[in-house]
């Protein structure tokens, strides 16, 4: 009997820790302290559910168990400190109704705790990183690997994130209707750099890290259920439809394969398909925004049965629908592509030209895809030169092995 407890107690960690995390963060308005009192409510739940049984509501018994803890370990430090006696009793007096913990409530903590991660006056690199502890619960070794950071490096990210919220005083709140949209900007930003990363490693030896992947889609997944937005929906598209594609991106020894040369027999159609459905309900809102029109250009690579019959003409004008809400020169540079492989690729060609020698002169991809239409266009010279350019720039090796492949190819 015991041991099936202690299971029930382990499972109960995998799925509801964070949950329980997000309500402590709340009520005591510390993530420490709050990480501290979710270690000793599951301590306690170890020690007295194989005797007393599992409570009918073992969440409201975590969260009230870490709340009572909590205090006593401030009124512990309070004797040397009288100053901490007073966020004791505050703490103390806190209405306990708040903690029978209707969904709502539980929704509402957590959706606190991913807009205090993601305050805009944390630093954007913090936020990931603190989003992926406090959030995800991904421990800060996982995080430090998937980013190829020291570990030291990203805890001290992730010790100024929390330093800076606790001397700032950021509520742990949501935002309120007018500053919403504006917020939410920093939360999917935050969530699509952590897929990105996964999804593309920015540098080492690998093309992808499937762990930061699904983890951002799983928080995706999660922030669309609390806030059913078109947006929220267009970048869970977005993840979606790009992830369908990850069986067919390496070759076995972990070379990288372009999207024309892929096999799309291994591309997960159940992802496809949730993607789709996904775009198509945040269009017919008529309140998307750029995550939503990258997903639905991401959604005609995919519904195309072969490179041929992809619908080029569709993917600028949603280029230039996306450049109005983005004017980036990375927009630019993927538009550009895009007229190119719509037919016209001398305008392509002096787009991208201007940009590699302008904004995106120090960027390996603006080089590669210049030198990649030279190539189409038969002119061997100007290719090589933006080969060697882009291997000059470049970080991820599998990507530096395509582009030496490409250059001895000429």
């Amino acid at each position: 009997m015991p041991f099936k407890v202690e299971s029930q107690i382990e499972e109960l960690y995998r799925d509801e820790s964070r949950r329980v995390f997000a309500s402590l963060s709340r009520i005591l308005g510390d993530l420490d302290l709050a990480e501290d009192a979710l270690a000793e409510a599951f301590a306690a739940a170890l020690e007295q559910w194989p005797k007393d049984g599992v409570p009918n509501n073992p969440y409201s018994w975590l969260v009230t168990t870490g709340r009572f803890k909590a205090i006593d370990a401030i009124r512990k430090r309070a004797r040397s400190d009288g100053s901490l006696l007073m966020v004791a009793e505050q703490i103390d007096q806190s209405a306990l109704s708040e903690v029978e913990l209707a969904e709502e409530t539980v929704r509402d903590d957590q959706l606190r705790l991913i807009f205090t991660c993601c305050h805009p006056s944390i630093a954007p690199e913090s936020q990931v990183a603190l989003t992926l502890r406090e959030v995800c619960g991904l421990e800060t070794e996982e995080i430090a690997k998937a980013f190829l950071t020291p570990t030291p490096t990203l805890a001290q990210r992730i010790v100024r994130a929390k330093s800076k919220i606790r001397d700032a005083k950021i509520p742990f709140e949501v935002p309120s209707p007018e500053d919403l949209p504006a917020r939410m900007n920093g939360v999917l930003q935050t969530i699509y750099l952590v897929y990105n990363e996964g999804y593309s490693a920015s540098s080492g030896d690998t093309v992808v890290r499937t762990d930061l992947s699904q983890e951002a889609i799983r928080l995706g997944r999660h922030l669309h259920n609390l806030l059913p937005f078109p947006e929220t929906a267009g970048l869970l598209a977005l993840m979606l439809i790009q992830e369908s594609r990850r069986a067919a991106r390496t070759s076995p020894s972990g070379d990288l394969i372009l999207l024309e040369d892929q096999d799309r027999s291994l591309w997960n159609r159940g992802m496809i398909s949730e993607g789709v459905r996904l775009v198509e309900g945040a269009f017919r809102t008529r309140q998307f925004g750029p995550y939503t029109i990258q997903a639905a250009i991401a959604s005609i690579h995919a519904e195309a049965p072969t490179p041929a019959d992809t619908d080029w003409a569709e993917i600028v004008g949603l280029y230039d629908l996306l450049i109005r809400f983005v004017p980036s020169p990375i927009v630019a540079l993927n538009r550009a592509v895009a007229i190119a492989m719509n037919g016209d690729l001398d305008a392509g060609i002096e787009i991208i030209g201007g940009l590699a020698n302008g904004l995106l002169s120090s960027y390996h991809l603006a080089h590669a895809s210049l030198a990649d239409l030279y190539r189409r266009a038969g002119r061997n010279d100007e290719a090589r030169e933006e080969y060697v350019r882009a291997l000059e720039l470049v970080e991820q090796e599998p990507e530096r092995r395509f582009l030496q492949r490409r250059l001895d190819s000429l």
